[in-house]
């Protein structure tokens, strides 16, 4: 069953009833300044860091599920609706929302009377912009009202939810003209305040949430709009909001426009007030001013529209597939953009609260949008890279406002290391610019002790041969990628946090797909120091990878599949000897990814097991059988229902591993199969059973022992969109960056026949024909650049700007 239709003209996701599923949300904002809407006009606003710098207040698992946002109320001679449906729930005559690339259209139509909100955030300023276009669609004259509504979050969001002893007495506003200004605890420590403007005269304002709400109402009544009066309240220490009132008169036919800015204000303390207690009000005014007509308003979604086209110009693909279209060339990169702002801390599932960037999430999202943003990919790496301490360890994330690591959410991930030799090489490879290695870059965001970017990735690599356990293999830490296979932590105290808690000393439990990743991504460590005419370094770090991939067959390898990990025990995880849990999808995407057993044959029958075992209609389940009780040995993996999250749920995020390992092999109808099964796009027709959105990839979809298989949970900001899109457009249609230029090496279902990619690669673009006459799924038979044959199938850098023909023909 669908909820709306794909736009693809106009890049958007257009939803037809606001009865959906779940809410489905869109992001606003690029730079610094963010935004989540859902299809009924829910969600917040933040500056820079969600936890930090909260605008607007959200309050998850709250009944009905989606309450709060930007809201606008029409009060029409007694009655009154929201053109989102929510949360007032009147019937509308027509709903639309258009879910667009930063921007979001939402259309409801009621007696007569037409409202479009339109929100997003410009480029460039620090503030979210609402047009409201409403219009007389009957043929009498009509007189109505509309009120806007913001509630103020008290900045930090987690003292905002918990302090309410010194919250219920803090809340200040001031009020002018038409603009209404947040200033709780701007008369002591802080620099910001907060404001909400509309570009017309007001018939009057709220901005005391008991007032305008009442003290027994909830958001579908508020008092004043069932009321049609604004109360003039002002916040004095309670819950501050922004509430605008204002009288409509329309002829028929006619429409009026009215543009309010939400936005965000830094002062230098010397600036911050005009008078005593009165706010420095000009930098405000100063932004009000660049949205106050309909004509700025469409120059600044003119640059938006320009900027994203720009974006996702850099790779494009045309095929016979329109499904396959939409997701490579606008809504999995633009999810990946997404992801990279927003790394795992601000969405309908992630309170913005306990999380900010990623070490490994932000490293791993750098894969799918580096060609997009290269330097904002070079700001990220040294961001990311100053959280590391000396001996290569790093905090497992880190705030971003503060670029300071996160001590509630510890450190001991071991894989985490390996991940910044990953995005550094990924950089290198799209861009060529080798002197990021030589930018020096602090220890723990500590400024006297730093080192360069290159010693930061040494210590990386040596990270893992400095700490390998009983067989040799990398050891787990508090875990590894997977965070909830937790072997040194053995608590059975309720509440007790399985990664920070280590009640057994580690130093025993080693991880198998830490041994892959290390095989896997050592070959670029050892090319990036033979580029750096360190010859020796090289061909050590080659031996050590020789001898890992040993060591992985020969202790890592279970006689059909690779191993997970050995336990603090000795005892394997991941193998026929348990009763449960005797198959994992990490270690069989890794290794092979890395080329572990591809030569002996060990390798395809690992990815044989995992079709066998692993695969379900709905994507490749993370393991089995699901564990049916608690396994203090292992954690919180042990802890979930069957057939969710990292109890054999669809882990979406590794089902890229196995496509990519099924290209090693040059299976491509069996990598693209898999592809399919959870790619948004190929799911709309079932969007009853999947709920989220159609056209972002979700974090887990149910596995088969799920008592709902199919349903997905946690969308949008999930590695699982940075690695599918490098499994489609690397792996399967084959087009990759590497340090000696753009690599062709497509592995694509037989029965294809042809497809063009255009590719920016070092500011030249390559249009790419891929030609397939004997319908194979891999290997380049020939390939011309510019009508002359190139011997091999890696185009080096031209370096002149233009557009360069490139044709392939595969066999």
């Amino acid at each position: 069953m669908k909820f709306g239709t794909f736009d693809d003209t106009r890049k958007e996701y257009v939803i037809n009833t606001p009865k959906t599923p779940y809410p489905w949300i869109n992001y606003l904002g690029n730079e610094q300044f963010f935004g989540l809407i859902s299809n009924t006009a829910g969600g917040y606003t933040f500056y820079r860091d969600a936890r930090m710098r909260r605008l607007t207040r959200y309050r998850y698992n709250n009944i009905p599920l989606d309450t709060g946002g930007r809201y606008y109320y029409l009060y029409d001679d007694g009655d009154f609706w929201t053109p989102g449906w929510m949360p007032v729930k009147r019937d509308l005559d027509f709903y639309e929302c258009r879910h667009g690339l930063g921007y979001t259209s939402i259309t409801g139509e009621r007696n007569g009377i037409s409202v479009n909100q339109l929100a997003f955030v410009p480029m460039g300023h620090n503030a979210e912009v609402h047009r409201l276009v409403v219009k007389n669609t009957g043929d009498a004259k009509k007189t109505v009202k509309l009120f806007s509504f913001a509630e103020f979050c008290l900045w930090n969001a987690n003292d905002d939810m918990t302090n309410f002893q010194r919250n219920l007495s803090t809340g200040e506003v001031e009020v002018k003209d038409s603009v209404i200004y947040h200033k709780t605890e701007y008369r002591e420590r802080r620099n910001h305040y907060a404001f909400y403007s509309v570009n017309k005269e007001i018939a009057g304002f709220d901005t005391d949430r008991e007032s305008f709400v009442g003290m027994y109402n909830g958001l579908d009544a508020p008092q004043a709009v069932a009321a049609g009066e604004a109360t003039n309240s002002v916040a004095s220490g309670w819950s501050p909001i922004g509430s605008h009132a204002l009288e409509i008169t329309l002829e028929p036919g006619e429409e009026q426009s009215f543009i309010f800015v939400l936005g965000y204000i830094e002062n230098p303390e010397d600036e911050k007030w005009e008078s005593l207690n009165v706010i420095n009000k000009k930098p405000a005014q100063a932004v009000i001013d660049q949205f106050a007509t309909d004509a700025q308003v469409d120059a600044a979604l003119a640059t938006l529209a320009a900027h994203w086209d720009n974006l996702l110009s850099k790779y494009q693909i045309q095929s016979g597939d329109d499904k396959l279209n939409r997701m490579v060339n606008i809504w999995n990169p633009y999810q990946c953009m997404v992801t990279f702002n927003m790394s795992r801390s601000a969405s309908y599932f992630e309170s913005g609260i306990g999380r900010g960037m990623g070490f490994r999430d932000s490293n791993q999202d750098l894969l799918g949008f580096v060609h997009q943003i290269p330097e904002r990919a070079r700001e990220r790496i040294l961001d990311i890279a100053a959280t590391q301490f000396p001996d290569g360890s790093a905090y497992h994330q880190y705030q971003p406002l503060t670029k300071k690591g996160n001590n509630e959410v510890g450190s001991g991930f071991n894989d985490d290391p390996l991940w910044l030799i990953s995005g550094t090489a990924a950089y290198i490879k799209e861009t060529g610019d080798y002197s990021i290695l030589d930018e020096q870059v602090p220890f723990d965001s500590n400024p006297d002790h730093t080192a360069t970017l290159f010693e930061h990735l040494k210590l990386s690599f040596e990270h893992v041969t400095n700490n390998l356990g009983p067989h040799g293999l990398p050891l787990i830490g508090r875990a590894d990628w997977n965070d909830c296979l937790n072997l040194n932590c053995f608590s059975t105290e309720p509440g007790e946090s399985f990664q920070t808690t280590e009640n057994i000393a580690g130093g025993v439990a080693e991880s198998v797909f830490i041994a892959g990743l290390f095989v896997f991504v050592g070959p670029d460590y050892a090319e990036i120091c033979r580029m750096r005419g360190l010859d020796d370094v090289a061909a050590d770090a080659v031996a050590k990878i020789e001898n890992m991939s040993a060591i992985t067959l020969s202790h890592g390898f279970d006689g059909d599949w690779f191993l997970r990990a050995y336990d603090h025990y000795g005892d394997k995880i991941g193998s026929k000897e348990n009763e449960e849990g005797q198959i994992f999808i990490e270690p069989q995407g890794m290794c092979v990814m890395a080329g572990i057993g591809v030569e002996n044959g060990e390798a395809a029958r690992a990815l044989t097991s995992v079709q066998e075992r692993l695969d379900t209609d709905y994507g490749i389940v993370l393991q089995q059988p699901p564990y049916s009780k608690y396994y203090v040995n292992l954690g919180e993996i042990s802890t979930y229902p069957p057939g969710y999250k990292e109890n054999a749920g669809i882990f979406c995020h590794n089902n890229p591993w196995i496509m990519i390992a099924e290209t090693v092999l040059g299976h491509g109808d069996r990598a693209f199969d898999i592809y399919k099964k959870i790619a948004p796009a190929y799911l709309e027709d079932i969007s009853e059973v999947h709920r989220m959105e159609p056209y972002v990839y979700s974090q887990m979809i149910a596995g088969k022992d799920a008592v709902r298989h199919g349903e997905a949970k946690n969308s949008w900001l999930t590695g699982t969109a940075a690695w599918n899109y490098v499994a489609i457009t690397q792996s399967i249609l084959g087009i990759q960056a590497d340090f000696a230029g753009l690599k062709v090496d497509p592995c694509i279902p037989t029965e294809w026949d042809s497809f063009e990619i255009t590719r920016v690669f070092r500011g030249d673009t390559y249009v790419i024909s891929i030609q397939n006459p004997n319908h194979v799924s891999k290997g380049v038979a020939s390939l011309t650049f510019d009508g002359a044959a190139v011997e091999g199938n890696i185009i080096a850098p031209v370096g002149d700007g233009a557009v360069h023909q490139v044709v392939v023909v595969l066999g």
